[in-house]
């Protein structure tokens, strides 16, 4: 096989780092494996972030999320782990993960895990009438 799974997430040099921008990543086809019983989970992964110098690549970003697919972890686990591995590699202004769990059991899961850099302010939303 060509590709394998990993947890090393590459970066590039961000093309704007003198502005506030948004890059927002959404992954549908996110799979891992549920701790207490070994079956699949499924998710849909939500990532927004302000770099700083820093953004991720995507590849590598397809790579990693891959490498959860033999993992078990509660959700609470995933989506904390994936904030701090990608303020490791980026060490962003500002990132917001969103795990969106599909069903199981009747209950729908979403974790929400946010970063903001000390030095860093949120500016004021534009509001247009």
């Amino acid at each position: 096989m060509p590709s394998q799974p990993s947890k090393e997430l590459e970066c590039f040099d961000n093309p704007s780092p003198e502005r506030d921008f948004t890059i927002r990543i959404k992954i549908p086809e996110f799979t891992c494996l549920c701790p207490k019983t070994g079956q699949p989970d499924f998710a849909i992964i939500h990532i927004e972030y302000i770099a700083d110098k820093l953004c991720v690549e995507l590849k590598s970003l397809k790579m990693y999320m891959w490498s959860f697919r033999e993992e078990g972890a509660f959700h609470e686990k995933v989506a904390n782990d994936m904030l701090s591995d990608l303020i490791g590699a980026t060490q962003p202004r500002f990132m917001r993960v969103t795990a969106e769990f599909y069903v199981r059991g009747g209950i729908y899961t979403t974790v929400i895990a946010e970063h903001q850099a000390d030095n860093w302010t949120a500016p004021i939303p534009v509001q247009l009438p």
